[in-house]
């Protein structure tokens, strides 16, 4: 690890204490030109002195707005401490967990996975844009049926057309036949250039795809394209618990990645992140946003400072191992329940390094799945799934009542 460290409670409430130094202090800097200020006193509790060891809270109370992208040109001076942080967290995402080379990378805090795969859509349509003289209906969005909704939201509001390719029912994999003719297909109705999004962890099952099976079929019938990965769920678990992975910037093939923070990383909702190779996040630039340091480049614009400093601030405080540690224990919690599942004979789907399983709606009960509040892959008569997530949160004790009252079902 270049980046990663686990420091402890006195390092970290002086590194967050110093960056909060840097971000402007509302109370005896009286800085004329920011439409911003402290949070409302009349509403708020404002005193950070009196807050002790709650670094996070002291960084909400400081109110930075990390607006921009702070791996690309220069930034607002007035939040440059939660700035820094951030950066340290892109580094440790990027080059630590993502294998890329330090320095080859941009990224940011996103507010969540949608934004920061619309992101992705948006950079890769302009770039072939700009570079290719393409127009927007000769760009396409290839992913698999079981993709996240955020990516024909970004479709819809990119006015760029999207296709899915469809899945084995039983093990998710996307079918290359399908694949394959697809791309034909788009080819013959005059789409030239491909925008990929594959999943390192569905939604709905944990599935992951790919990417190189895109890439192979792509190549073959000589269409330009980029690969992103929405690793919105999948992006703190699968790197720490498939070692072969070659989901990450190691793979020439892959451009961009999305993972959420507020999933498994439980920082507060609202906190995503972006991250991409360098030479891309400059096709998103707006160069119209003149009152901004360093201009803007990302979708949203102004943004929670305080965000970044709780990714910065989880991550620091497990370190590398500590992280490994925790996902491990929620693997053998994972494992523990399909063991029950396999002896009772309940079909279900697991990717085996993910802690998703995802059951077929036969070996359940409406009553048992509402109960124990799993979610459905539809909310219709249609519904063929039953979803289980074990977080943090799930421990074996909670999942030894739902397996009892499966065994009363199944009998």
């Amino acid at each position: 690890m270049k980046f990663w460290k686990k420091y402890s409670t006195k390092i970290i409430n002086k590194k967050i204490d110093d960056a909060l130094k840097h971000v402007i202090d509302f109370e005896n800097n009286k800085w004329l030109g920011f439409p911003v200020s402290k949070l409302d006193p009349n509403v708020f509790f404002n005193n950070i002195a009196n807050l002790g060891d709650a670094p996070l809270l002291r960084s909400y109370i400081a109110n930075p707005n990390n607006i921009g992208c702070h791996t690309y040109g220069t930034s607002e001076e007035a939040f440059k401490g939660a700035q820094d942080l951030e950066k340290e967290v892109i580094d440790v995402l990027a080059a630590d967990i993502f294998k890329a080379e330090v320095g080859t990378y941009d990224g940011y805090i996103a507010t969540g996975g949608t934004e920061a795969n619309i992101q992705a859509l948006w950079i890769y349509r302009n770039l072939f844009m700009k570079e290719s003289k393409a127009k927007a209906d000769e760009i396409v969005i290839l992913s698999s049926e079981d993709t996240h909704y955020s990516i024909p939201k970004g479709s819809n509001l990119l006015q760029i057309d999207a296709v899915t390719i469809p899945v084995d029912f039983d093990s998710r994999i996307i079918v290359e036949s399908d694949l394959e003719n697809v791309i034909i297909q788009q080819k013959e109705k005059g789409k030239k250039y491909f925008i990929v999004v594959s999943n390192m962890a569905t939604t709905m099952f944990g599935s992951v795809d790919n990417p190189d099976v895109y890439a192979h079929y792509l190549n073959k019938h000589d269409c330009p394209f980029k690969i992103h990965i929405d690793g919105a769920f999948g992006g703190f678990i699968y790197p720490f618990s498939n070692d072969n992975s070659t989901v990450n910037f190691a793979n020439p093939n892959i451009s961009s990645i999305t993972i959420d923070a507020h999933k498994m990383l439980q920082a507060p909702y609202g906190t995503g992140v972006f991250l991409c190779r360098k030479g891309l996040i400059k096709n998103t630039l707006t160069k119209e946003a003149k009152y901004v340091e360093g201009l803007d480049l990302t979708l949203v614009g102004s943004r929670s400072g305080a965000n970044a400093i709780a990714v910065w601030l989880i991550l620091f405080k497990y370190g590398p191992n500590g992280w490994f540690e925790k996902i491990n224990t929620l693997l053998l919690r994972t494992h523990w329940l399909c063991k029950q599942l396999d002896a009772k004979g309940i079909q279900y789907f697991r990717d085996p390094f993910m802690n998703i399983v995802t059951i077929k709606s036969e070996f359940i009960s409406n009553h048992i799945a509402h109960k124990y509040g799993l979610v459905p892959a539809t909310h219709d008569e249609t519904n063929k799934w039953q979803k289980i997530v074990v977080m943090d949160h799930v421990e074996i004790d909670d999942l030894a009542p739902f397996i009892k009252d499966l065994d009363s079902f199944n009998s």
